[in-house]
């Protein structure tokens, strides 16, 4: 009769292993959720922005940063960063010293991110798909300034889940034209005319330089049915 053996390889030790810490990974990126849940239910409204982590203070990215969250955060809007410095740290420091709450959603990476000192609430994540899922599901508008992959990859992000209706549509507001002219005319030459996207796509952005119009263009586009999720909009976030 043929008998099972009880020995346990270092193959099935090493299987176990890894499974449980995949376990312990997934139960990691729930707690990163509740809590920016938690933590973020009540800022609304609120803008998310994003630039170059780069930057000195001295750079008029950084001043022109300040500036549009000084002004926003006075309007009533809270102002969610990425909590690290150069751009990030200019958005966090024109919202804590206006009238509404300053947001970090501060990534851990091995080199760039040191959180900077301007957070009125502070969350940090080990995983950037749960960051941006808190970038875009409590923004009523994103506001890019000049940046690099990162800064990219959050204005593509968004730009994705509206264009699919995987969320709400807000306004994508670029700022400082010269910086975004060449990415704009590639969208329209090649993305445009060789059909990869809609041409009525590219109204999704708006090119603003100036910081007041900035705060201008959220409200004018609020105006008429207010800054909280309709029902069917508040569904899509569930889902996101």
């Amino acid at each position: 009769m043929k008998t099972k053996s009880n020995n346990i390889t270092d193959a099935d030790a090493a299987g176990a292993s890894r499974t449980a810490r995949e376990a312990w990974r997934l139960l990691g990126i729930m707690a990163e959720f509740v809590e920016g849940t938690e933590r973020l239910s009540g800022i609304r409204p609120a803008v998310s922005m994003f630039g170059s982590a780069r930057i000195t203070s001295e750079h008029a990215y950084f001043k022109q940063a300040e500036e549009i969250a000084r002004l926003l955060s006075d309007a009533g809007f809270s102002v969610i960063s990425g909590g690290g410095p150069g751009v990030m740290e200019a958005a966090s420091k024109g919202a804590y010293f206006g009238k509404s709450a300053s947001v970090g959603l501060n990534m851990l990476l091995p080199k760039e991110q040191v959180n900077n000192p301007y957070q009125d609430i502070s969350l940090s994540f080990r995983h950037f798909f749960a960051r941006k899922v808190m970038f875009v599901k409590y923004a009523v508008a994103y506001v890019v300034l000049p940046g690099g992959f990162g800064t990219l990859d959050e204005l593509m992000e968004a730009l994705t889940l509206i264009q699919t209706r995987k969320t709400r549509r807000i306004p994508l507001i670029l700022v400082h034209s010269p910086y975004w002219e060449g990415l704009l005319a590639w969208f329209r030459e090649r993305l445009v005319h060789e059909g990869m996207i809609a041409p009525e796509d590219l109204d999704l952005l708006q090119v603003i330089d100036e910081p007041a119009q900035v705060v201008d263009a959220i409200f004018k586009h609020y105006e008429r049915r207010g800054f909280e999720p309709l029902p069917a909009e508040h569904e899509l976030q569930l889902n996101l």
